[in-house]
């Protein structure tokens, strides 16, 4: 029995999964830039995190699946498939390196707890509304979204044209 299309189908829902819980902090990105409440700021960021849990096992569903898809049909012998690999992880240490401290300054500006600080550390205080406005101005949502997208685009390119 050919296995083969059923590691695709793995490989292509999981990154299906991927996108959708990865949506949801995309969706938060964009709604907290135009709100001023502390509150519903705080809610829209603890949405975000709510799918990275999801986002992180269905990214590890798919990398299994696409290593395992790779070896079945050799495409490990071609270039395109190494450019892929490339092409993830400049988006992901992009989208990390932009996302990671803002959100992390967002979070604190609002009184939530952040990675960027270690565990027994002060916070700052939250921000006053105009630091808070100023802060929310940023175009770091735009530049990872358009990362994200671009790098997604390459992805699905190279992985149905294999052009090399």
């Amino acid at each position: 029995m050919d296995f083969y299309p059923w590691i695709v189908l793995v490989h292509v829902a999981s990154a299906f999964v991927f996108v959708f819980a990865h949506g949801v902090s995309a969706f938060a990105a964009y709604r907290i830039r135009d709100e001023r409440d502390p509150a519903r700021i705080r809610a829209y960021l603890e949405l975000s995190s709510s799918g990275v849990q999801t986002m992180y096992a269905a990214f590890a569903l798919m990398v299994l699946a696409g290593i395992a898809g790779g070896l079945t049909r050799n495409w490990f012998a071609q270039g395109w498939i190494w450019a892929a690999i490339g092409v993830l992880l400049l988006v992901m240490f992009a989208m990390y390196g932009l996302a990671s401290r803002y959100y992390g300054t967002v979070r604190e500006a609002v009184g939530l707890p952040s990675s960027m600080r270690r565990k027994g550390t002060e916070p700052p205080p939250p921000a006053t509304a105009d630091e808070l406005a100023v802060l929310l101005r940023s175009w770091r949502p735009d530049a990872i979204a358009g990362i994200g997208f671009i790098g997604l685009l390459i992805i699905i390119w190279l992985m149905v044209v294999k052009p090399f």
